[in-house]
């Protein structure tokens, strides 16, 4: 840190906090939520999350003992002032760079983060387990989960919270609505209610009354349990969560410390044999202006300028794929009424909000549910609409049952766009589309796509809108492309057919995907050593371009396959197809470069390439000892 703070600059930990006077506690928040800015602004990363759950995280740790009490935060990206008050104030600055902390919650990173989360809607459900096994091994553990109104919009969080009503162990949630209006807004009233309900007296006044009532008839029970519920659900607005059964406290102000606290303090001290919920209303981007004016409440942000608000931008001219991606679906869908676009809660992310301004009445944002997604889109399918499911290949995964299931079985021409494919930067390992060639090319009646430059990705856009049979993906990575010119909407390519970019003699480099400009380069250093490889673009991993895969087999004597994936995709299904017919028997060389078999940490992205081992002097590497051993084979042959 370089600024100096009256309390921040004594704590380290959370125990710390508790020497704090509780009247103190809002300047430590001030000076919480400044360090955080002045941290995100040369960083980049998740501020309006942050922002908004200062008090909360204070509040937090103020009240439980942690790390004993486990704390765990929905995806993550909220926990900026979590890492600033656990030991990690220090390293603040080195967020999402190489060697530095996460964006997100890590086990690995410290003791403090109980459970590791960058993907949403998993508080509930890890909570709830480690709550039982405390249980089980007879801990006193408090466990508190903090989930946001967006991520709860989850199944996976329903589902947690029908088993956490029915299991009847101890564990709070508390959930931070800083958006969606689940309740009647926060009041005096709402305040007093809350602190009343969570209270011992009022508690314990439920008990006894349940104790007196069971002394009557059946049917005095059913009114009198109806009337008590009625009348919590009337005046908290807890019904949904009622219903669950969990033990509801809210709505309560997100950023008065004082009742946090003394609401806080009610639910630890509470003997409840069940789950409760605190609903605390909180705002994005809390404390600043900018990011509370911002329609996305600064949710992710490029370094930025404190003083004006304003994100360093890209120097680029050149277009994203993404934004490459929605206005080439914008062009179809004018011709088209048949096109749907669709997402999950990721509309800028993907293209899908420039989409949605064309055609509002056509883009679906279907919030965090990429499950729901999936079917979703499904169902549009039957009824002969053409949908676009815009989900990161991260993403993707969660809902890869009903990609099977709803989609594939049942051949519907679903089309996936699979945004940040490979390695994307700082969001590192949670975030990188490491496996979508490897879970999609496993499946029958699935087209599988990759384009090597923007070029690429319009022709298979294009071709994609015609495939009404059979369900679809192209994946394209994160960021720029290359700067070459853009084809036009009517240009499409053949179904299962690469292209041969470069001819060469001897060795073959097959590449699916944006490795491609690597090749090439690699390449053009070889040449320097009196070597020619030949460039292949492959296009598709599904199907294979058996025939021209066969043509450079049997002309070349080594071929190399490249992919920004893991085992089992692309090279794996060449590697099959040159067994199946004898090739390999004949001495052909074979080899496949794809990323390694570990998780490779957040950096700059040519970084992790090179880390990889995808990088071009990876390649030129790989064919010089692919060389090397055809020679030593035919010396000892």
């Amino acid at each position: 840190m370089t600024k100096k703070y009256q309390y921040l600059d004594k704590v380290n930990f959370p125990s710390d906090i508790k020497k704090i006077n509780q009247s103190e506690l809002k300047i430590l928040a001030k000076e919480v939520r400044e360090e955080m800015l002045d941290a995100v602004s040369v960083t980049g990363g998740h501020l309006g999350a942050g922002l908004g759950v200062v008090e909360l995280t204070i509040a937090l740790h103020y009240v439980f003992d942690t790390p004993n009490d486990k704390l765990i935060w929905d995806v993550g990206h909220q926990t900026y002032p979590h890492k600033i008050l656990t030991g990690r104030k220090d390293k603040i600055k080195t967020l999402r760079q190489g060697n530095g902390l996460s964006g997100f919650t890590k086990r690995s990173e410290s003791e403090y983060d109980p459970f590791g989360a960058a993907h949403s809607s998993t508080s509930i459900s890890s909570a709830l387990g480690i709550a039982i096994a405390n249980e089980l091994s007879k801990k006193s553990n408090q466990v508190i989960a903090v989930i946001g109104d967006g991520a709860i919009s989850a199944g996976m969080a329903y589902e947690a919270m029908n088993n956490a009503g029915a299991a009847k162990t101890k564990m709070i949630v508390i959930l931070n609505d800083n958006d969606m209006s689940i309740a009647r807004p926060v009041g005096a009233m709402s305040t007093y209610l809350a602190k009343l309900l969570s209270g011992k007296i009022y508690f314990s006044f439920r008990e006894i009354i349940k104790i007196i009532i069971s002394a009557f008839s059946k049917k005095f029970i059913v009114k009198a349990g109806k009337a008590e519920y009625f009348l919590r659900s009337a005046v908290t607005g807890g019904t949904l969560f009622n219903s669950l059964g969990f033990y509801y406290v809210g709505p309560i102000d997100g950023y008065d410390l004082d009742n946090l606290i003394s609401v806080l303090q009610n639910a630890k001290n509470l003997n409840h044999d069940g789950p409760i919920m605190i609903h605390i209303k909180t705002k994005k981007g809390k404390g600043y202006e900018f990011a509370e004016k911002s329609l996305d409440r600064f949710h992710g942000v490029s370094k930025f300028n404190i003083k004006t608000g304003v994100q360093e931008k890209s120097k680029s001219n050149i277009p994203t794929y993404t934004k490459v991606f929605a206005n080439t679906l914008i062009k179809h869908a004018e011709k088209d009424s048949k096109i749907i676009g669709i997402t999950a809660a990721m509309p800028s992310g993907t293209g899908m909000d420039l989409f949605g301004e064309k055609f509002p009445k056509r883009m679906f944002d279907v919030g965090i549910a990429e499950q729901h997604a999936v079917t979703f889109a499904a169902g549009m399918a039957t009824e002969g609409y053409k949908p676009y499911a815009a989900i990161y290949s991260t993403f993707l995964q969660r809902a890869y049952d009903q990609v099977v299931h709803d989609v594939a079985i049942q051949s519907l021409p679903v089309r996936f766009a699979i945004d940040r494919a490979g390695l994307v930067g700082a969001d590192g390992p949670t975030h990188a589309g490491s496996f979508d060639v490897t879970y999609l090319s496993t499946l029958p009646n699935f087209i599988v796509m990759a384009p090597s430059d923007e070029a690429e990705l319009v022709k298979m856009i294009n071709t994609s809108v015609d495939i009404n049979d059979k369900p679809s993906a192209f994946r394209f990575p994160r960021g720029t492309g290359i700067g070459t010119e853009l084809p036009v909407i009517e240009e499409k390519i053949e179904i299962g057919k690469g292209k041969v970019i470069s001819e060469g003699n001897n060795i073959a480099v097959i590449n699916l995907g944006a490795r491609l400009q690597e090749c090439l380069l690699a390449k053009e250093n070889l040449k320097k050593k009196g070597i020619n490889p030949t460039i292949v673009d492959a296009r598709f991993a599904k199907p294979l371009d058996e025939n021209l895969i066969w043509q450079i087999a049997t002309d070349h004597e080594s071929i190399i396959t490249i992919e920004e994936g893991s085992i089992g995709g692309f090279g794996s299904h060449v590697s099959h197809y040159l067994s199946e017919k004898n090739l390999l028997d004949s001495g052909l060389k074979f080899r496949s470069m794809i990323l390694p078999d570990r998780f490779i940490d957040q950096d700059k992205p040519n970084l992790m390439y090179k880390a990889a081992g995808l990088d071009a002097k990876s390649i030129e590497t790989k064919v010089l000892d692919i060389l090397d051993s055809k020679i030593i084979i035919q010396k000892q042959n």
